[in-house]
């Protein structure tokens, strides 16, 4: 008798099923599946650094207030509206990809930097304070990686993405790059 429900293979696991990953909190879970979701909307064939953005922007207070509650702001969410209808269009089709390392296919919906975003978030929470990967970490992850489609929907809503990075790395408490990780 076969089991109803398939097991998971060894590559649905770990990071690139983030929203089940236990290094994440439960905050950043909600990101993940948000992304999941949109990406799914938006017909795109995997989730994207622009998919969490927007995501995390939506759903953590912490990270939208990186960039105030002004007009910078409304004209970032604005961007990331737009790129279904506008000039995110030209992305499907496409895998993000930083051009660094071979681009390998990716079977369950990740782009390479999505998924490397992630892991970075949960490297960067660890060396931090051992705790579980935050939203903070996560966007301190996007923006600093210069090929990554988040920092260009960010460049397009005026805003610079080693700005953001040192304002993160600033605040009490944050992890501080004295080391590379390896991302």
């Amino acid at each position: 008798m076969q089991p109803r429900i398939p097991r998971q293979s060894n590559r649905e696991q770990g990071i690139h099923r983030a929203d089940n990953d236990a290094r994440l909190s439960a905050e950043l879970a909600a990101v993940v599946a948000g992304a999941r979701r949109r990406a799914l909307r938006d017909g795109d064939r995997q989730i994207d650094t622009a998919h969490l953005l927007h995501s995390l922007l939506e759903s953590d207070a912490e990270a939208r207030a990186v960039f105030g509650d002004g007009p910078q702001i409304a004209r970032l969410l604005g961007y990331l509206v737009q790129r279904s209808i506008g000039y995110g269009l030209r992305w499907q089709g496409s895998v993000e990809d930083s051009g660094a390392i071979p681009v390998i296919p990716v079977a369950d919906g990740w782009s390479p930097l999505a998924a490397g975003a992630l892991e970075h978030a949960c490297e960067r929470a660890e060396l931090r304070d051992g705790d579980l990967a935050g939203g903070i970490d996560l966007l301190a992850a996007l923006v600093a990686e210069p090929e990554a489609r988040a920092v260009e929907v960010l460049h397009r809503a005026g805003i610079e993405s080693p700005e953001v990075l040192v304002w993160i790395e600033s605040r009490p408490g944050a992890y501080v790059a004295g080391g590379e990780t390896g991302c």
